[in-house]
């Protein structure tokens, strides 16, 4: 069986569609983090750019698991974080501290990232990055056999 964890941020109008997202990627939804945004005052935001009824002062991060975890730290963690937000799809530093915490050791992935969301030993995917920077060997040498060209490292 396969073992991961996987998650996935959504606004709140897309919580619905990131579930069935985990679904039918094969993950089992456990929890949610949400993540209750704040201005430099740290009042909540109250004029955000998403929701049709309401204006959203929060986002979801799902976290589905697949298998049957083994050495995942449960319980260490709340599962709301208060924070300031800051440029576009900039996520709370918060964020990736909890998914280290939760699963330490394991490859991490986020999709759709931008230069400020990389993390060290994450693969950070998306179309607003500059260049391709791998650091797992075996994920280099899958890459060169893929497309057949040098990294630039």
């Amino acid at each position: 069986a396969v073992v991961s964890t996987q998650s996935t941020g959504v606004t709140g109008r897309a919580v619905e569609l990131g579930r069935e997202l985990l679904r039918i990627w094969g993950y089992e939804r456990v929890d949610d983090i949400i993540w209750v945004k704040t201005n430099q005052l740290q009042r909540l935001i109250r004029t955000g750019r998403t929701g049709h009824w309401l204006n959203h002062g929060k986002e979801h991060c799902l976290v589905g698991v697949k298998g049957n975890p083994v050495g995942f730290n449960r319980g260490l963690d709340c599962d709301i974080i208060v924070s300031e937000v800051r440029d576009t799809s900039h996520k709370p530093d918060e964020i990736y501290g909890m998914i280290e915490r939760l699963s330490p050791g394991t490859r991490k992935l986020e999709l759709f990232g931008r230069e400020h969301n990389t993390q060290n030993n994450w693969l950070t995917l998306g179309n607003q990055l500059p260049g391709v920077h791998l650091e797992w060997e075996d994920v280099k040498t899958k890459y060169f056999n893929r497309y057949g060209m040098a990294l630039p490292f």
